[in-house]
């Protein structure tokens, strides 16, 4: 016996029982992917946080701390997260990983510190 259906993303397609079957693996290996890809997102803003408080930077430089970690460690940008938040809890912080978070922090915040640190002319001379 044959079972059919109409595809959803073809219309006026009928469907085979075999067809519907690779459809639905398809499905459930899109739904793990998905799955992976929140849970891995939510590792990263976790991680985020916590180079913000850390290094005193702004999240967008948070965020940019993290991808250069990963970029110059080798490490997939999920498993700096991961490292992170571990160290974040009292973990160590691989070698490698710590020294890159480290310039990379230096980096960023300097890149804003002369915009943000620099005195006006009126602070100076209240202070005086």
């Amino acid at each position: 016996m044959a079972f059919f259906m109409l595809s959803s993303t073809r219309p006026l397609t009928l469907l085979s029982a075999t067809d519907l079957a690779k459809e639905y693996e398809r499905l459930q290996t899109e739904v793990a992917q998905l799955k992976q890809a929140v849970t891995s997102h939510a590792l990263v803003d976790q991680a985020i946080g916590v180079v913000v408080v850390l290094g005193r930077i702004p999240p967008e430089d948070a965020w940019r701390v993290l991808r250069d970690v990963s970029q110059r460690t080798n490490v997939k940008l999920n498993l700096v997260a991961e490292h992170l938040l571990e160290f974040a809890q009292g973990g160590l912080l691989p070698d490698d990983e710590r020294v890159e978070l480290q310039r990379a922090v230096v980096r960023y915040a300097a890149l804003r510190s002369p915009s943000q640190s620099s005195p006006s002319p009126s602070s100076e001379q209240s202070a005086e």
